[in-house]
């Protein structure tokens, strides 16, 4: 069995240093070894994380990276756990990113105010080889999104912006820049001392290697874990003491992915079978809902938390986001139509891609979701 790619208790610079954590790499080419391994950006999307390194990197200089450790969203802890325990090893992701794109400037992304003492102490420890600053914003849900972090970082409001241009062609101060998640730049320096052939031997063929989830709800031990691809949502709470109830549903990918059924309990958690499902991975939180919770409140409650944290940049999100949330609160009171019903159906399919970030996408997932699983809603 290979190494674990974290551990339970924080590291600190020679426990990082004994682990290999900024030692010689095995690898001559690292874009093409992540390529090989299958590493998938950890941010929400799960983009293979190649495609936006190489895409930076075959773009004029001089270029930036950002590790982005802005976690806005909601129930999702993994990427702050990180920072907190593993700091160095984050900072070694970096910039090793750094010199595989071959930017001269990398900028820490943070929100929370243990994260930007973590990193600061990591950096007092080990001057790095490039030049590293460290970003603050307050933390929303939208300030995460690669462009929203590229416009706060260059001076202005952490919000998004519409494409093109990318920001892999046009990102912080209009250079090239690579913005990936904390956890995905720790994927890349475990890849970059132990291989892809290494890397691969855990998860499955589609979905390889390790991902950190955040467990919350109806669960023995809520926190954050390390788990292979490919369990079970039942396997998977276990890691964490099992279900203290039989669930009744599954929110995932922090509020992103919508509502799974309980039915579900037997899904493998794989990007592919996730998606099969009509749902997402998103950030790797996923909450177990307590037997008796209705999944109609559940769904009232986050639609109206969407409406509210809509960046009010895009008329259809500020529109759509209202729309879902009204219809979910007419649902849970009893007075929805039938049109109502019909709308949410609608949406559900029609506004996902319609907004200039994914923010929308995510509203239109609960519509889409709870109509599926909860079918009593639609009679």
């Amino acid at each position: 069995m290979e190494p674990r790619l974290f551990t339970r208790e924080p590291m600190d610079l020679a426990a990082e240093l004994a682990a290999g954590t900024y030692g010689p790499v095995t690898c001559g080419d690292l874009i093409a070894e992540i390529e090989a391994a299958g590493l998938r950006g950890r941010g929400g999307a799960g983009f293979p994380a190649h495609i936006k390194w190489r895409a930076v990197a075959a773009n004029p200089g001089p270029r930036v990276v950002v590790a982005n450790g802005e976690e806005g969203e909601p129930v999702s802890h993994k990427d702050r756990w990180l920072l907190t325990h593993r700091p160095h090893l984050v900072l070694d992701g970096l910039l090793l990113a750094a010199q595989a794109v071959g930017a001269d400037r990398a900028v820490v992304y943070l929100s929370h105010s243990d994260t930007v003492t973590a990193i600061g102490a990591a950096l007092a420890e080990r001057a790095p080889a490039v030049r590293v600053d460290v970003h603050v914003v307050e933390p929303t849900y939208v300030a995460g999104e690669e462009s929203a972090a590229c416009r706060s970082i260059s001076g202005g409001p952490a919000l998004p912006q519409a494409r093109p241009p990318r920001v892999c062609d046009q990102g912080v101060d209009g250079h090239p820049t690579l913005v990936s998640n904390v956890e995905t730049l720790a994927h890349a320096a475990w890849i970059a001392r132990h291989g892809a052939a290494a890397y691969r031997r855990r998860g499955t063929p589609e979905s390889p290697g390790t991902t950190l989830v955040t467990l919350t709800g109806a669960v023995a031990e809520p926190g954050v874990y390390e788990v292979p691809f490919g369990l079970t949502l039942t396997e998977l709470f276990d890691v964490a003491g099992g279900f203290t109830c039989d669930p009744a549903g599954f929110v995932m990918g922090g509020w992103f992915g919508g509502l799974l059924g309980p039915r579900h309990a037997n899904l493998r958690v794989t990007y592919e079978d996730v998606r099969a499902a009509g749902s997402g991975l998103g950030c790797g939180a996923v909450t177990a809902l307590a037997a008796g919770q209705e999944p109609l409140a559940v769904a009232a409650d986050i639609t109206a938390w969407y409406a509210e944290e809509s960046a009010r940049q895009c008329g259809v999100c500020v529109r759509g986001t209202a729309a879902i949330r009204d219809a979910f609160a007419a649902l849970r009171s009893g007075t929805a139509s039938g049109k109502d019903r019909a709308d949410l159906a609608r949406w559900g399919e029609t506004l996902p891609g319609r907004g200039a970030c994914a923010f929308l996408d995510g509203a239109a997932g609960w519509a889409r979701t709870v109509l599926t699983e909860f079918g009593g809603v639609t009679t």
